[in-house]
């Protein structure tokens, strides 16, 4: 391992992986990037542990080894993760229906929806019925009985609709009433705390002078009012609206919403999600059977995503390899996914690798960023 001392990059990086902080450093220069970290994982290991830039769009702060940031959808797979815990030990069932868990979600039509239809966003309730406003979605037992009392937008375990904001508050509703605790708390006891991961769902006040404040993409270059306001996308990414704006508000870290609001950053992402990557065994102990992992890669979903509108395959928790949308992905036994903006993680089972990307300045696109490709090819790259 080499220690970096170059301006505007730190950390450790194994001399193989080179390229992957040479194509950091060329993106921080260029101003492409703000303040980002990296992390690769090996047999759980980290190879790459490097980080630079600046917390804040002023440039007056570093971004420093233990900055964190708000990963918004990549806190998807630390919810999964949760529930696939929970699967393992034999007290939550994929196949089971969700009202057998959770009574009241069997109203309007939903009695035959099964866990693994939310794990892959298949389930016909990606969204709130309007009107509900962002604040709502704080509270997560009145967000979650929202969401019991409604219809599903499409036949469920037809087709994926991404889940955007819900996620959490369906899978976290789930884990409440089998294990009795919040999602947040499961996560921080089960997971994060006997890992030593610095990931949080609901962010403790101590924590808010490290993390970095996001920095919105530019506008979409589309008017989103001259769509058709009760599609399943429109009422998915609108209900509620995610203001970036509002991210950096304590309400909003506070609050546990499992789809979006997890801080961590590169190192603590490859931490957690090597139990994958390592097929269930992480620093000695079996977190998860084979078995569970096999669930992960139970294809549940290939086409038009409902609500993304681009083509998407899912596993259970997870995305699974996909040439058009996630290009930079590998294929083989491998799973991920992205945070909106560019954060991005990889579980390859098939060399034992888990990389991991967290950032402050987002990227325009819907899935990943060119940013992203970028260092994912270059990790890549060495391990093929």
């Amino acid at each position: 391992m080499t220690t970096t001392s170059i301006p505007g990059t730190h950390g450790v990086c194994r001399d193989d992986f080179e390229p992957v902080r040479h194509e950091l450093e060329r993106t921080l220069a260029s101003g492409e990037e703000l303040g980002a970290s990296i992390c690769v994982t090996v047999d759980g290991e980290p190879v790459v542990d490097i980080w630079g830039g600046y917390t804040d769009a002023a440039r007056t702060s570093a971004w420093e080894r233990d900055t964190l940031v708000n990963v918004f959808s990549i806190t998807k797979t630390m919810t999964a993760l949760s529930a696939l815990l929970l699967v393992d030990r034999g007290l939550l069932d994929l196949d089971e229906s969700v009202a057998h868990y959770w009574p009241e979600f069997a109203s309007n039509g939903k009695a035959d929806i099964e866990v693994r239809h939310l794990l892959s966003h298949t389930s016909g309730v990606s969204g709130w019925e309007r009107p509900i406003e962002l604040e709502d979605i704080y509270d997560h037992e009145s967000a979650a009985a929202r969401l019991a009392e409604q219809s599903p937008w499409w036949e469920p375990g037809t087709a994926s609709g991404y889940h955007a904001i819900n996620y959490g508050h369906l899978i976290g509703e789930v884990i409440r009433r089998v294990d009795g605790r919040s999602l947040g708390r499961f996560f921080a006891e089960e997971l994060a705390g006997p890992l030593g991961a610095d990931f949080h769902i609901g962010t403790d006040p101590a924590h808010f002078d490290r993390i970095a404040p996001i920095v919105p993409p530019p506008p979409a270059e589309f008017d989103m009012s001259a769509l058709d306001p009760d599609s399943i996308m429109i009422k998915t990414l609108t209900s509620p609206l995610l203001d970036y704006a509002r991210t950096s508000d304590a309400a909003w870290r506070q609050a546990e919403i499992g789809g979006v609001n997890g801080h961590g950053n590169a190192r603590s992402i490859a931490r957690l999600q090597s139990i994958v990557s390592n097929s269930g065994v992480l620093d000695g102990r079996n977190w998860l059977s084979d078995r569970t992992i096999d669930s992960i890669f139970r294809q549940q979903a290939d086409g038009l995503d409902l609500a993304l509108m681009v083509p998407l395959r899912f596993g259970i928790g997870f995305g699974l390899p996909h040439a058009q949308t996630a290009p930079a992905v590998p294929e083989g036994r491998v799973c991920w996914w992205t945070g909106i903006g560019g954060s991005f993680v990889v579980n390859d089972l098939d060399r034992r690798v888990t990389f991991a990307y967290a950032m402050n300045k987002m990227s325009p696109q819907i899935i990943g960023s060119e940013r992203a490709d970028a260092y994912l090819r270059a990790a890549f790259g060495v391990v093929s």
